[in-house]
Protein backbone atom coordinates (compact mmCIF):
# COMPACT_ATOMS: atom_id res chain seq x y z
CA UNK A 1 0.00 0.00 0.00
CA UNK A 2 1.54 3.86 -0.62
CA UNK A 3 1.73 6.14 2.22
CA UNK A 4 -1.35 7.86 1.84
CA UNK A 5 -3.09 4.79 2.55
CA UNK A 6 -1.17 3.46 5.24
CA UNK A 7 -1.77 6.90 7.18
CA UNK A 8 -5.52 6.10 6.49
CA UNK A 9 -5.81 2.67 7.57
CA UNK A 10 -3.31 3.53 10.82
CA UNK A 11 -5.07 6.98 11.63
CA UNK A 12 -1.98 8.92 11.37
CA UNK A 13 -0.63 11.61 9.25
CA UNK A 14 1.63 10.83 6.22
CA UNK A 15 4.09 13.33 8.56
CA UNK A 16 4.22 11.02 11.33
CA UNK A 17 4.99 8.17 8.98
CA UNK A 18 7.77 9.91 7.33
CA UNK A 19 9.09 10.27 10.57
CA UNK A 20 9.15 6.68 11.60
CA UNK A 21 10.96 6.32 8.56
CA UNK A 22 13.64 8.61 9.30
CA UNK A 23 13.69 7.34 12.70
CA UNK A 24 14.19 3.67 11.35
CA UNK A 25 11.10 2.35 13.01
CA UNK A 26 9.33 2.01 9.76
CA UNK A 27 11.09 0.60 6.37
CA UNK A 28 9.16 0.82 3.33
CA UNK A 29 10.13 -0.75 -0.25
CA UNK A 30 10.30 1.76 -3.02
CA UNK A 31 9.08 1.80 -6.16
CA UNK A 32 10.96 2.38 -9.34
CA UNK A 33 9.85 5.64 -9.07
CA UNK A 34 10.74 6.22 -5.33
CA UNK A 35 7.17 6.03 -4.40
CA UNK A 36 6.68 4.12 -1.04
CA UNK A 37 4.74 1.03 -0.52
CA UNK A 38 4.28 -0.78 2.39
CA UNK A 39 3.25 -4.54 3.70
CA UNK A 40 0.10 -5.04 5.31
CA UNK A 41 1.73 -5.67 8.21
CA UNK A 42 3.06 -2.06 8.42
CA UNK A 43 -0.27 -1.02 9.82
CA UNK A 44 -0.30 -3.13 13.52
CA UNK A 45 3.58 -1.79 13.41
CA UNK A 46 2.74 1.59 13.39
CA UNK A 47 -0.06 1.22 15.83
CA UNK A 48 2.10 -0.51 18.10
CA UNK A 49 5.22 2.84 17.47
CA UNK A 50 2.05 4.83 18.54
CA UNK A 51 0.97 2.76 21.67
CA UNK A 52 4.72 3.01 22.53
CA UNK A 53 4.83 6.76 22.00
CA UNK A 54 1.81 7.38 23.86
CA UNK A 55 3.45 4.76 26.89
CA UNK A 56 6.05 7.47 26.69
CA UNK A 57 9.18 5.31 25.36
CA UNK A 58 11.56 7.31 23.35
CA UNK A 59 12.49 6.93 19.67
CA UNK A 60 16.16 5.70 20.23
CA UNK A 61 14.13 3.11 22.30
CA UNK A 62 11.86 1.96 20.41
CA UNK A 63 14.45 1.48 17.52
CA UNK A 64 16.23 -0.80 20.09
CA UNK A 65 12.79 -3.01 20.57
CA UNK A 66 11.81 -3.57 17.08
CA UNK A 67 14.21 -6.29 16.75
CA UNK A 68 12.52 -8.46 19.34
CA UNK A 69 8.90 -7.57 18.09
CA UNK A 70 9.90 -8.62 14.47
CA UNK A 71 11.79 -11.47 15.64
CA UNK A 72 10.33 -12.92 19.01
CA UNK A 73 13.75 -12.91 20.28
CA UNK A 74 16.06 -11.08 22.26
CA UNK A 75 19.21 -10.74 23.74
CA UNK A 76 19.46 -10.88 27.86
CA UNK A 77 20.16 -6.72 27.74
CA UNK A 78 17.36 -6.74 25.08
CA UNK A 79 15.04 -8.44 28.05
CA UNK A 80 16.15 -6.67 30.41
CA UNK A 81 14.92 -3.02 28.57
CA UNK A 82 11.72 -4.69 27.82
CA UNK A 83 11.12 -5.81 31.69
CA UNK A 84 12.31 -2.46 32.32
CA UNK A 85 10.17 -0.61 30.48
CA UNK A 86 7.60 -2.94 30.80
CA UNK A 87 7.40 -2.23 34.74
CA UNK A 88 7.90 1.64 34.18
CA UNK A 89 4.67 1.81 32.27
CA UNK A 90 3.10 -0.42 35.33
CA UNK A 91 3.95 2.26 37.82
CA UNK A 92 2.77 4.88 35.41
CA UNK A 93 -1.19 2.76 35.58
CA UNK A 94 -0.63 2.85 39.01
CA UNK A 95 -0.33 6.56 39.05
CA UNK A 96 -3.04 7.44 36.52
CA UNK A 97 -5.38 5.13 38.11
CA UNK A 98 -4.73 6.46 41.68
CA UNK A 99 -5.25 10.44 40.04
CA UNK A 100 -8.71 8.83 38.33
CA UNK A 101 -9.66 7.50 41.56
CA UNK A 102 -8.95 10.87 43.42
CA UNK A 103 -11.38 13.02 40.35
CA UNK A 104 -14.08 9.92 40.98
CA UNK A 105 -13.76 10.97 44.72
CA UNK A 106 -13.78 15.13 43.99
CA UNK A 107 -17.04 14.34 41.16
CA UNK A 108 -18.62 12.55 44.12
CA UNK A 109 -18.33 15.05 46.45
CA UNK A 110 -19.62 17.94 43.92
CA UNK A 111 -22.67 16.20 42.52
CA UNK A 112 -24.90 17.06 45.41
CA UNK A 113 -23.80 20.50 44.79
CA UNK A 114 -24.11 20.33 40.63
CA UNK A 115 -25.85 23.34 39.39
CA UNK A 116 -28.89 22.78 37.08
CA UNK A 117 -28.94 24.48 33.87
CA UNK A 118 -32.18 25.06 32.15
CA UNK A 119 -34.70 27.37 30.81
CA UNK A 120 -36.35 29.85 32.33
Amino acid sequence: MRIGELAARAGVSVRALRYYEEQRLLTPARSASGQRHYADGAVGRVRLIQQLYAAGLPSRTIVQLMPCVDTGTATPAMRELLLSERDRIERQIGELTDARDRLDVVIAGTEANACVSGGS
